[in-house]
């Protein structure tokens, strides 16, 4: 069962809202019961296109739920994909301003930036080997517009993911040069660690999300391509953020990057 275009756009229109107001709105899912996962998928593109409308550009994609723990939890058995756009790109040295987010909260994970167009349906590990030019350190800023992240797969994805940023450090790293699927990482916050991970808790291995994300994101019409920047999932759990928060992600042979809210 669907929802027809119309309710769509009302979706989509409440969720751009929200995004616009940092005013989280309830969860779509109740009022519209017969809202799936294509549904879902649809209402992200919608706000993805309004985004493209006003002038900002597709910089990557990025992978959620990819660990066991996150899918058990949301009763799914693969992940989920959302935009990048080059307006949500923060930087390390410019603070971020927390009142302009509702719920946000960060992720530390194994960035990737492509030297060249990925395949889609098909696409397979030594594929995106052959296309990544660089492994970068990196943050995902998450935020739910839905009040209380109180959420079902369906919103997460009408709502791209729960995304809404993403910070790379200035390291690169050819992937000739490391083994991504055994990268130790840890987050500090406020001086304190938080947080220990492996990237081998992405899918078992950080590769698999990103070709799964190229297969995936072909059914839609969409397609990974030279300069994109993949988010592959996080390699530990996500973070609340509080003003006056500064945090530092360190991965072992990577690099680190940090993040400042004010």
């Amino acid at each position: 069962m669907a929802v027809d275009q119309e309710i769509r756009e009302k979706i989509a229109a409440d969720l751009w809202t929200a995004e616009q107001s940092a005013v989280a709105i309830d969860r779509p899912t109740d009022a519209y019961q017969g809202l799936d996962v294509v549904d879902a998928y649809e209402i992200q593109l919608i706000n993805i296109r309004k985004g493209l409308d006003a002038g900002a550009t597709v910089a990557g994609h990025k992978v959620g739920l990819a660990s066991e723990a996150m899918q058990k939890m949301m009763n799914v058995d693969e992940p989920d994909y959302g935009h990048l756009l080059d307006k949500m790109q923060y930087f390390e040295m410019t603070p971020i301003d927390r009142s302009t987010l509702c719920y946000p909260r960060v992720e530390v994970e194994v960035g990737f930036i492509l030297g060249k167009d990925l395949p889609g349906e098909g696409c397979t590990n030594d594929d995106v080997i052959d296309a990544v030019e660089w492994v970068v350190p990196s943050i995902e800023l998450i935020d739910s517009r839905i009040k209380d992240w109180k959420i079902t797969l369906c919103d997460t994805i009408a709502d791209n993911a729960s995304s809404c940023g993403w910070i790379l450090g200035e390291q690169r790293v050819p992937i000739s040069e490391i083994d991504t699927g055994n990268i130790d990482a840890m987050l500090h916050r406020n001086g304190e660690v938080v947080a220990k991970g492996n990237s081998s808790a992405v899918l078992g291995h950080p590769l698999n999300a990103v070709s799964w994300l190229a297969n995936k994101v072909d059914s839609f019409g969409v397609r990974l391509r030279k300069g994109d920047v993949i988010l592959p999932g996080t390699a530990t759990r996500a973070f609340d953020i509080e003003a006056g928060d500064h945090f530092v992600a360190e991965f072992v042979g990577l690099g680190s990057v940090t993040l400042d809210f004010v």
